[in-house]
């Protein structure tokens, strides 16, 4: 079969609360084999609220890994058999406090597709209501609204670094014809 692969054996190595990492043995299409070590996530959503206005909510927030704020679109983990439709009302309501009466799926974004599974699905939100945030209690977060004209601004001079987040801006503005 050309470019598959075909998994011979894979073992965890890791298991955590968000991911779980497993080393595999693949079969190649030339019959060779070839370790793949593959971090297995449940996957997320983020969704860009954008108001009548075309103006964006936006999350700012610490991220460890980084050591650095990042302005984010609300986003967040599914739980194992969640509807990411679902998941996508939770963690706008979450971390931004709103509710929308309009939820239009923009489709699914691959993160890291040489090692990770994690598949992140992306919606547009409007028709914002306002009701209460919701944070877990190690979250900590900063709702900031933006002109979607700005964010995209932002998106070009890479003062937005996470991935989702520019992409998600790059195609509402495109969807509003911004």
């Amino acid at each position: 079969m050309h470019l598959r692969e075909q998994t011979l054996s894979s073992k965890n190595i890791y298991e955590g609360c968000i991911f779980t990492v497993t080393q595999d043995i693949a079969k190649l299409e030339n019959d060779a084999q070839a370790q793949r070590d593959v971090i297995r996530h449940p996957g997320g959503v983020c969704v860009i609220p954008v108001t009548e206005d075309n103006e964006i909510y936006m999350v700012k927030q610490f991220r460890y890994p980084f050591s650095e704020i990042t302005t984010e679109v609300p986003a967040g983990k599914l739980e194992y058999g969640e509807a990411h439709y679902d998941c996508g009302k939770r963690e706008l309501l979450e971390e931004t406090g709103f509710n929308c009466s309009e939820y239009v799926f923009l489709g699914e974004l691959y993160p890291t597709p040489a090692y990770n599974t994690e598949i992140i699905y992306m919606y547009l939100a409007k028709g914002l209501v306002q009701d209460k945030q919701n944070l877990d209690e190690d979250e900590f977060i900063d709702v900031v609204k933006i002109p979607l004209e700005k964010a995209v601004d932002m998106v070009m001079n890479n003062e937005i670094k996470d991935g989702k987040t520019k992409l998600i801006i790059l195609m509402a503005a495109r969807i509003l014809g911004i």
